[in-house]
């Protein structure tokens, strides 16, 4: 996110990496490379997703799913290059069932994340949707070709893009898979001085606000996350990073 403090790269995590996990429930750091003899198939192109005038996907009526699938670099034209600190083989592809803002139920939400963080992710998200936490849409950032501005002024939830963080020679933690922004316009980076970068969200730094998808200390998305070890942003000192959740808390 832009004026983010420089993040330090996080210790090597020993997550379990699902190869092909299908997911039903009620209602309800540093990447590493791909492991040899998997056979999880590939995942869905990124340009198959719906565009950013709607939802990620069709509204239905099931419970949470979710496959964890294997990517290339093809599938990630935009947010991955050469010089990335995590190779394609290093990352999965989460598609899963989300809660909507139109309160529905909603199929082919889309994230790409570090393999080694893959099984984890799934279990917070199926928490999230057994709450019925709403989420805007979820597509990769490569629908918005690498823009993280972009991606924030469609209010989509995303994870892996490799990018330095706002100001640094560092790597942001998206780099390695290891950070997601949810509901971004509902929960926006403000500035030290107040200011959000995204005018139509501007209203969402009084966190007094109760509307749908917005984060707030303790609650049950923070605790969620928590439950992995990952941190909130909302927490930071000085310029704030509410939608942001990353394994390092940077």
């Amino acid at each position: 996110m832009p004026g983010r403090t420089p993040e330090r790269r996080p210790a090597r995590r020993a997550l379990p990496v699902a190869l092909a996990l299908a997911v039903a429930g009620a209602a309800a750091g540093c990447g590493g490379g791909g492991e040899s003899g998997e056979s999880s198939p590939p995942a869905t192109p990124p340009g198959t997703a719906a565009s950013p005038s709607g939802p990620s996907a069709t509204p239905t009526k099931q419970e949470f799913q979710a496959t964890v699938k294997r990517v290339t670099a093809g599938d990630l034209k935009y947010s991955w290059r050469r010089g990335c600190p995590v190779s394609p083989s290093g990352l999965r592809m989460i598609e899963m069932t989300y809660w909507g803002m139109d309160d529905k139920t909603h199929a082919g939400g889309r994230l790409v994340v570090n393999a080694k963080a893959a099984d984890d992710l799934v279990s917070v998200f199926r928490k999230l949707y057994k709450m019925r936490y709403p989420i805007e849409r979820m597509e990769p950032v490569d629908k918005y070709k690498g823009s993280d501005f972009d991606s924030i002024e469609a209010n989509n939830t995303s994870a892996f893009n490799c990018r330095p963080a706002t100001g640094s020679s560092s790597f942001s933690q998206h780099a390695y898979g290891l950070a997601i922004d949810i509901n971004p316009c509902q929960n926006p980076y403000v500035y030290a001085d107040g200011h959000v970068a995204h005018k139509k969200c501007a209203k969402y730094k009084d966190r007094s606000n109760e509307d749908p998808g917005v984060i707030h200390r303790g609650d049950k998305v923070v605790k969620a996350f928590a439950s992995i070890g990952w941190g909130w942003g909302g927490v930071w000192s000085g310029a704030r990073d509410y939608q942001h959740f990353s394994s390092s808390g940077r």
